[in-house]
């Protein structure tokens, strides 16, 4: 199973970028999906995450506080895709993201914690 992360770049502040991770493998179920992000020179941090929701209901969500507002974490179950629009993009989002995901495999009772590759964002003042 693996986590391809995609969208990262350099952009000017102010400007707009859309991450998305899509997980592939033998699949039976994604639980909570999430980004993290690793600025320079610092630790690993948590950006947004989204649990699985239900069919008609979207996934409950949760953003660290330098976020709120700007960005929104949003998932699409039937691509087992999760998604991060980032607005207003501010010098201090520099870093590495990375997706993170609990995943179910097939023939499996438990989930697994699995993370995909860094994708680098720079937001330029």
């Amino acid at each position: 199973v693996q986590l391809q992360a995609s969208g990262g770049g350099l952009v000017q502040a102010g400007g707009s970028l859309k991450l998305s991770c899509a997980a592939s493998g033998s699949i039976l179920r994604l639980n909570s999906m999430g980004w993290y992000r690793q600025p320079p020179g610092k630790q690993r941090e948590l950006v947004a995450v989204i649990d699985s929701g239900t069919m008609l209901i979207s996934g409950s969500t949760n953003y660290a506080d330098s976020v709120k507002g700007r960005f929104t974490i949003s998932r699409d179950n039937a691509k087992n895709t999760v998604y991060l629009q980032m607005n207003g993009l501010k010098p201090e989002d520099t870093a590495v993201y990375y997706c993170n995901a609990d995943i179910r495999y097939n023939g499996r009772a438990y989930y697994t914690n699995v993370w995909g590759q860094g994708t680098q964002v720079t937001v330029s003042s």
